[in-house]
């Protein structure tokens, strides 16, 4: 098996197991092919891991095999970028498995749904069982303490701590009795107020009392809700003061209603979803290579392709019945070859 975020994937809507599967290929693809299909998810696809297992061909044939499948529309390599809780993205690396041939749109449409993304993701690790905390519904009997340990002779008796009470707390002296409770008024005001309120701290020609502040407070609102912040809002009040200010109120409400941002339209913003961070990229099965599943037609960049005799986009690939006459060739000059 491979690592976490490596090995193959399924993909899916693939026909049923039969005698027939990989006919039409030839002798050693038909080989890998019906290996590969009865690994396991998340197998090793490598060609290194294959040849261990495969004893009749070497790593240059399992990696020519595996060019092959993908021309043929049995596989393609991917690789997924995943954000990690640090921020910092990693590629994990999928071998997509059909036994079921596709083609090239079959497969450029399926790699940028939000299924392949999620196929090629790697799965969350497991956490240790004996790490884990005690859950906190478990009763407090399952809660026990370890066993002592057994005393000796030289180890003295630990002197009994009788059991400490947290003592009450002391009514606040003072205090009517039937006064309310003391609340915090930072806590009641909103976010328009407390940067109203911040003027003067910031810049003493603005300040303001609290019955301006909550007069300008629904001005001030308006603008927090076209999306800036609290300090833009404070560096938009206070940029370019006058020497003097005369009057702190009017001042801010006039700079509140002639420089109010515009609104934002949400229509052609693009939120960031989960989905964009796991955007896949192909691989050219033969080197390597990324790129886009629509610039890899039968999962092979275009110096693979135009080396690949099976490939659509090999400019020089031999007619069927010259691969058959050059095999028929070969095979005579083996007779020719052998000892009498």
């Amino acid at each position: 098996m491979a690592k976490p975020g490596y090995g193959k994937r399924s993909a899916p809507d693939q026909r049923p197991h039969t005698r027939d599967d990989f006919a039409l290929l030839p002798t050693r693809e038909r080989y890998v092919a019906g290996f590969v299909d009865h690994l396991p998810e998340g197998a090793a696809m490598s060609v290194k891991h294959l040849a261990k297992q495969l004893p009749l061909y070497g790593q240059q044939a399992i990696s020519t095999a595996l060019t092959a499948l993908s021309v043929a529309g049995h596989l393609r390599r991917v690789r997924c970028a995943v954000v990690g809780t640090s921020d910092e993205t990693r590629w994990v690396f999928r071998t997509f498995w059909s036994r079921t041939a596709r083609d090239n749109e079959w497969w450029n449409t399926y790699l940028a749904t939000e299924k392949a993304a999620l196929a090629a993701a790697p799965a969350p690790e497991a956490s240790v069982p004996d790490a884990a905390p005690p859950p906190p519904w478990a009763p407090a009997e399952e809660l026990l303490p370890p066993p002592p340990r057994p005393r000796t002779k030289q180890t003295p008796e630990p002197t009994a701590v009788p059991h400490q009470r947290t003592p009450a707390r002391a009514p606040d002296i003072g205090l009517a009795a039937d006064s309310p409770p003391a609340t915090s008024e930072a806590a009641e005001v909103s976010p328009a107020y407390l940067a109203l309120a911040r003027l003067g701290r910031d810049d003493h020609r603005l300040t303001l009392s609290a019955d301006d502040c909550a007069a300008l407070e629904p001005q001030a609102a308006q603008w927090l809700a076209r999306g800036v912040s609290v300090d833009y809002l404070i560096s938009a009040l206070t940029a370019g003061l006058p020497a003097k200010v005369d009057s702190p109120p009017g001042f801010v409400r006039r700079r509140l209603t002639d420089k109010i941002p515009p609104r934002l339209t949400t229509e052609n913003t693009q939120p960031t979803t989960p989905a964009s961070a796991r955007r896949l990229l192909m691989e050219c099965t033969g080197c390597g290579r990324p790129g886009r599943p629509e610039a890899l037609p039968d999962g092979l960049c275009r110096p693979c392709r135009a080396t690949h005799p099976g490939s659509a986009g090999g400019e020089n690939s031999p007619h069927p019945a010259e691969i058959a006459d050059v095999k028929a060739h070969m095979n005579n000059l083996r007779d020719l070859l052998k000892p009498v």
